[in-house]
């Protein structure tokens, strides 16, 4: 598929997606949102994709949806935006979290808005230390969506969560970092290599047992203890079926990196 508002390269087991529209700092529209699915499946259904980098172009990650677009109307032809969040955010915003394979959010500028929750689906967030987060719904009289009052209250509680989103004021980097948003800070010159190499570690990493991380760990937000341990009990029958147990295990004996096949 030829791209107009991403770009899109594939090697070594990493897709990075960059969203493209650096002119309006790649606000969110329609047509990004019909590209990023396309762009999502091609790397859910190759088998040599193991890790997907989530980017922007030049100095944002994205200001998140492009208010200059239409607004959606209901029936009654008054605006409703419930439309978009059906058709487009929510979906995106499902698939990127319970994706099999990991994700990474490599927030190189501004996420602002539902771009930041979009960020936060991801399984791990790494950032540019001149870069921040914003949950700037309330500046324009909304509620935060795409995710924003269940993620955000899950990582660094809900006290913390509601005066963010009251206020709408952006968080630093460094700030992000410290509350947990954040899983490592790059300066800004070493960002694009340093985020390149995580994902090829991650990329190289038993695809198998990632995947049985992800879903013990959707689960273990609705469950008491035991029922937790039963989780990861069926999860670790599995993880020990996988060729890549057997290799990781030979690789221990024999005192070298393990080769990982991803099954």
């Amino acid at each position: 598929m030829a791209y107009t508002t991403l770009q899109v390269t594939m090697g070594e087991g990493v897709m990075t997606i960059t969203l493209a529209r650096p002119d309006v700092l790649n606000a969110i529209n329609a047509t990004m949102h019909a590209e990023l699915r396309e762009a999502l499946q091609t790397f859910e259904e190759d088998a040599d994709l193991r890790c997907l980098i989530l980017t922007g172009a030049g100095r944002a990650f994205s200001s998140g949806q492009d208010l200059s677009e239409p607004r959606p109307t209901g029936p009654d032809g008054r605006i409703d935006l419930s439309v978009r969040l059906d058709r487009d955010y929510n979906p995106l915003v499902e698939r990127i979290y319970r994706c099999p394979k990991v994700t990474i959010a490599a927030v190189n500028g501004a996420a602002v808005g539902a771009a930041a929750n979009i960020a936060l689906a991801c399984d791990v967030v790494v950032a540019a230390r001149s870069a921040y987060l914003q949950e700037a719904f309330a500046r324009i009289a909304l509620i935060p969506d795409a995710g924003g009052t269940w993620f955000l209250p899950r990582i660094i509680g809900p006290k913390c969560a509601l005066a963010l989103m009251l206020t709408a004021d952006p968080v630093t980097a460094e700030d992000a970092f410290r509350m947990g948003l954040i899983y490592k800070l790059y300066d800004d010159a070493m960002f694009a290599g340093k985020t390149r190499e995580l994902a090829k570690r991650l990329a190289q990493g038993p695809a198998v047992t990632f995947r049985l991380i992800k879903e013990a760990l959707r689960k273990s937000a609705l469950n008491d203890l035991s029922s937790q341990l039963a989780v990861e009990r069926d999860l670790q029958r599995q993880a020990g079926f996988s060729d890549d147990f057997l290799e990781g295990l030979a690789a221990f004996r024999e005192k070298r990196p393990a080769r990982f096949s991803g099954r």
